[in-house]
């Protein structure tokens, strides 16, 4: 079986704001399946911003459960956060899934893996995907090197990660809270 590469996500807290950006691409093997892939969006209640790597199908089964924790502790997405990630480690069906998030608010960002791990950045800037290291290392660049806001900043650094991931493309979706 091919190995699946589809996803750069990247947070940005700056400003009393958060932007999260991911690419479009959808890689198969060598191939690119899909130019357009939506892989931010807000939470139902717009309470939260998230962001998947990963499998599609177990990424957004994620999501579903993500907004029922984000439901259970509204205005607190860093405990959703962590009770998400307790369940995904401990529910046998939940460990089986393939995928990573990114979640925040105005507040920070937290990067959410099926281990168990919840892991909220110092500086504000978190990234997870194929791109996702180049994306950090511009997004850390542009937030000590410039004023921008935390969409340009998102923007631009995601933009330099297309640059050099082959897994990642220019066609960028940016979604901001508040």
């Amino acid at each position: 079986m091919e190995r699946i590469r589809s996803t750069t996500v990247l947070a940005v807290v700056r400003g009393g704001k958060i932007a999260m950006a991911a690419d479009g691409q959808v890689t198969v093997g060598e191939t690119v399946v899909k130019q357009g892939a939506r892989k931010v969006r807000l939470s139902a209640k717009g309470q939260a911003v998230m962001g998947f790597a990963g499998g599609a199908a177990d990424a957004l089964a994620l999501t579903e459960r993500l907004e029922a924790k984000l439901e259970a502790h509204p205005g607190n997405v860093r405990r959703a956060a962590v009770e998400l990630a307790r369940e995904w480690r401990t529910d046998r069906a939940l460990r089986r899934l393939e995928a990573m998030l990114i979640v925040g608010d105005a507040s920070g960002a937290w990067v959410v893996s099926g281990n168990g791990d919840v892991i909220e950045p110092d500086d504000g800037v978190a990234a997870i995907g194929s791109g996702g290291s180049f994306a950090l290392a511009a997004a850390r660049a542009l937030t000590r090197c410039t004023d921008l806001p935390a969409e340009e900043v998102a923007r631009q650094a995601l933009g330099i990660a297309a640059e050099i991931c082959i897994y990642t493309n220019d066609q960028i979706e940016v979604v901001e809270l508040p």
